[in-house]
């Protein structure tokens, strides 16, 4: 099984999925944003300098994501509480 990283901020219901590997330091070079109307909200892709797909951001991801991955995620609103 594969372990993907994905960070969620409750207090503005964001949410992040990683899909690089855990310890590379990848920059986006490009964001795509979906249509939120066909969405029924915002998600950008992002793809590194080669195209690739490295991390999807999510708003309003109690709505659009498992609550089980929200519950899993690594919290970024409670970072230094």
């Amino acid at each position: 099984m594969t372990d993907v990283r994905v960070t969620y901020d409750e207090t503005v219901n964001a949410a992040y999925v990683y899909l690089t590997e855990p310890q590379a330091r990848v920059t986006s070079a490009r964001m795509y944003p979906c249509d939120p109307v066909d969405v029924g909200g915002m998600i950008n892709l992002d793809f590194d300098e080669q195209g690739r797909l490295i991390g999807i951001e999510v708003s309003a991801a109690s709505s659009k994501l498992p609550e089980y991955l929200l519950q899993s995620a690594e919290r970024l609103d409670t970072e230094g509480a």
